[in-house]
């Protein structure tokens, strides 16, 4: 993939930029809310075809694409927040992230401890191993760049399921077994503090893979959860050893107006340790977007009963948490 960028990225061309820009004009002359706005809010007469396409290959191919351009250099927040949404709503429906109900999310450093069993990883400068989210698509929004650091790191969780088999087919029955993750204190209704999910799952000819190591450490300081075999620790360390191979993994530099589609259920993803800018507006900053995706993939019953719920049509909803309303803040709080 390193040799076809071509086939993955795509530099939105002055055409493109002119109709996104309308777009946000007429959002903004209409005084709609973030979030209400849906794609026919958000018209796109040439530009849409190609988020129609970039949509199947995020679905249906190697599940990852990456658009750079977007002039954001001239524009607030709000308008940024405004292009990234409306470009969302042609892929899909934006998903909670967390406990309070955020639907455009807000990757920066607000200095808390990555180690604390109830911070998230965004909300730290530290390391994020390889992970997936809660969600049929993520998608990144670079507003601000780190001073250092921040690499963008995917690999195909498809591609790792493969060289455990090859290399170590022994650890692939413990990988397809559930692990105990932690719901980071944002339990949806009915559900326990915990969610049981594998690892590697087949459907339908398909490997789809959710995994959050993290998760499944601060998993184990919850009463009621049993502690990590032997056998589980070493399947875990090597899938991470394997996602770590830099002829496995691809890595991708964020600028200011990329942005970064993953499908979760066959691409991890990662982020190196950052060093932020002093000033806090210059921070490291990148918006984020869950979505659900009518007509994605088949999905084992792990990933919308056990694990979290599910959309009207049945796909993965994020993080809903009882009594907290959706909402799309313009600042990480």
């Amino acid at each position: 993939m390193r040799d076809r960028e071509q086939d993955w990225s795509h530099e939105w061309t002055s055409k493109e930029i002119a109709e996104i820009t309308a777009a946000v004009d007429t959002v903004q002359s209409k005084g709609l809310d973030i979030l209400h706005i849906r794609a026919t809010d958000f018209p796109l007469p040439t530009a849409a075809s190609r988020l129609a396409d970039i949509r199947n290959y995020l679905l249906e191919g190697p599940g990852f694409y990456f658009l750079r351009g977007l002039p954001i250099a001239d524009w607030s927040l709000e308008r940024a927040a405004i292009a990234f949404w409306g470009l969302g709503a042609h892929l899909g429906q934006a998903c909670s992230q967390n406990g309070k109900g955020h639907v455009l999310g807000h990757v920066k450093n607000l200095g808390l401890d990555y180690g604390d069993p109830m911070a998230r990883g965004y909300q730290t400068n530290a390391r994020l191993p390889y992970h997936t989210d809660s969600s049929d698509i993520a998608a990144l929004l670079c507003w601000r760049a780190a001073k250092s650091g921040g690499l963008s790191s995917i690999v195909s969780s498809t591609t790792l399921y493969n060289e455990v088999l090859a290399r170590r087919p022994d650890l692939l029955p413990v990988l397809m077994q559930p692990f105990h993750r932690t719901r980071w204190g944002e339990v949806p209704e009915g559900k326990l503090p915990w969610a049981e999910i594998p690892v590697f799952m087949p459907k339908d000819g398909r490997i789809i893979a959710h995994y959050v190591r993290s998760a499944i450490r601060k998993g184990q300081l919850i009463g009621g959860v049993p502690p990590l075999t032997d056998a589980q620790t070493e399947a875990l360390d090597f899938v991470d050893s394997l996602a770590q191979d830099p002829d496995i993994h691809l890595d991708m530099t964020f600028r200011p107006g990329d942005i970064q589609f993953v499908c979760n259920h066959y691409t991890m993803h990662s982020r190196t340790a950052f060093e932020d800018w002093e000033a806090s507006e210059d921070r490291r900053h990148l918006l984020r977007l869950w979505l659900a995706c009518d007509g994605g993939p088949a999905l084992p019953h792990w990933m919308t009963e056990s694990y979290e719920g599910k959309t009207r049509n049945g796909r993965p909803n994020g993080i809903v948490v009882p009594g907290v309303a959706l909402n799309a803040p313009l600042e990480a709080v």
